[in-house]
């Protein structure tokens, strides 16, 4: 998989949620701290966003904001009228988050424009018509139009982080030469890895390729390739049955006892003694859905 795709899926607990709230006159609510990532979309009217460090977005139709972090935050009506908007919450897994979602701000803007962002767009829109007209097939197509629009609101906060960031994973993905390697990883991670292979897969000789892959992710490439083999070893062990030797081996270990020895320092327990912690966790956010 891209290297988008594994971290929102690494991450992503439960079912997402959804709502299309009215706000009358003078209405205002405190939204608290939550374990996922929350996201507005303004249909008619404005609504104003407001977060504990006094960052503020008003949020017109068409707009969206995202809160990729959970921050508690206010929601004002900005109108004098009443003002409607869609509201939607993912639960995330924080315990292990990807340092991609760790770059994004703690409240992003996302603006309508002519030709701007056309797939966040098209999703909000198809999520309102699927609102509006209750058709059959409903309960399983909004689920599934909500995982599309948070891979779309991610896309576009990525593209707003760009040109602001020098250095960090917007960055990285924005760099052809690096964001190679960072595909060819998550693409088949139980390659035998060097930094030497990567470096070839970049373009670059061992130490250029060392130098700014450290400079634009702020780790060493092998660090890296560690930290995303053991997290994913951990999704597999959370999400499936498959034998302890597959998840070695799919996570880039050649056997059960380096996967073990590895595993249990970078988590502090055996893989085992993990999955029968996490196992019954994870089927129970499966079955949990958000409010």
């Amino acid at each position: 998989m891209d290297v988008l795709s594994d971290a929102i899926g690494t991450m992503r607990v439960g079912r997402p949620s959804l709502s299309l709230e009215a706000a009358h006159s003078s209405w205002e609510k405190e939204v608290q701290t939550f374990q996922g990532a929350r996201f507005y979309a303004g249909t008619t009217g404005r609504i104003r966003v407001t977060t504990p460090d006094e960052a503020v977005i008003t949020v017109q139709p068409g707009d969206a904001v995202l809160l990729p972090h959970g921050t508690a935050h206010t929601l004002v009506n900005a109108t004098d009228g009443t003002a409607q908007f869609l509201s939607g919450a993912y639960r995330l897994e924080r315990a292990r988050p990807h340092p991609l979602f760790q770059d994004l701000a703690d409240l992003v803007s996302l603006p309508a424009g002519p030709d701007r962002y056309p797939g966040l767009q098209a999703s909000i829109d198809l999520l309102l018509s699927e609102l509006g007209e209750h058709m059959h097939g409903r309960d399983l197509v909004l689920p599934a139009l909500l995982e599309v629009l948070l891979v779309h609101l991610v896309r576009a906060c990525l593209i707003e982080r760009a040109g602001l960031q020098a250095t960090g994973w917007c960055a990285a993905l924005g760099d052809e030469v690096i964001a190679r390697s960072l595909r060819a990883v998550h693409e088949r991670p139980a390659d035998p890895w060097t930094v030497e292979s990567l470096g070839a897969q970049a373009g670059l000789s061992r130490a250029a390729f060392a130098r700014r892959f450290t400079a634009l992710v702020g780790q060493p490439p092998h660090t890296y390739l560690t930290w995303w083999r053991l997290t994913l070893a951990a999704h597999l062990l959370q999400t499936t049955d498959v034998p302890l030797l597959t998840v070695a081996q799919r996570s880039g270990y050649g056997s059960v006892y380096a996967f073990a020895n590895a595993f249990k320092r970078e988590y502090g327990t055996s893989a085992g003694r993990y999955r029968q912690q996490h196992r019954s966790d994870h089927l129970h956010e499966k079955s949990t859905t958000t409010s």
